[in-house]
């Protein structure tokens, strides 16, 4: 009769994740869903501070800057201070992930992931391209702002700015545009207006021109 009861509680044990509730499959908070193309896949919004990027991560050079990338997400910035990020127009990685989507938009195929586009490169690897015409937006995509450093800061510097300022303007509006992604904040928010003039006195007043 024992060594039953304990045959019955080892069963229970094993049974109980197939009792687990229905699983949550929406995107946590600072993550986005993409969809477009029927892509699928969870990545973590731009612009959050991160430590560092993945241990696995490939490191990818461009021009004077070094990126981190793994799993279709990008990591701009410098040991202690990495931004996720979106690349430049040609920057070249290796190898993409599996899940990639391949699309064929104008007669060309591109492989997409993240919001971006890449294309194949006849020797190996692959290149950020700009998003084709017919590409429709995962997104709103809001108007953009160019930033200069007149005092000659370095990418380095003007990222950390950058996000710093973002950061601030977050604190003093209650409202995080990078957010929209998820669903959590609404295109047409009307906090969106005194976001962009915090963040532009921030960054004007650390030697920045907005235009």
């Amino acid at each position: 009769m024992k060594y039953r009861l304990i045959l019955t509680v080892l069963t229970l044990a094993l049974a109980a994740p197939a009792w687990a509730g229905p699983r949550d499959d929406r995107p946590g908070p600072n993550q986005w869903q993409d969809t477009r193309y029927g892509h699928s896949h969870r990545y973590p919004v731009q612009g959050q501070r991160v430590g560092a990027p993945p241990p696995r991560s490939a490191v990818v050079v461009h021009g004077q800057s070094r990126y981190g990338f793994d799993s279709g997400v990008w990591y701009g910035g410098r040991p202690g201070h990495y931004v996720v990020t979106r690349p430049p127009r040609g920057v070249i990685v290796g190898a993409l992930p599996a899940f990639v989507t391949v699309v064929t938009l104008g007669a060309l195929s591109y492989h997409y992931a993240n919001g971006v586009y890449y294309r194949a490169r006849p020797h190996g690897g692959y290149e950020v391209v700009d998003a084709p015409d017919d590409a429709a937006p995962a997104f709103p995509t809001p108007q953009r702002t160019f930033v200069y450093p007149r005092e000659g800061q370095s990418p380095q510097r003007q990222a950390n700015d950058e996000y710093e300022c973002h950061r601030w303007a977050v604190g003093q509006t209650g409202l995080d545009p990078t957010l929209q992604a998820t669903g959590q904040v609404a295109p047409g928010d009307s906090r969106r207006d005194d976001y962009d003039r915090a963040a532009s006195a921030c960054l004007e007043g650390r030697g920045y021109s907005l235009r």
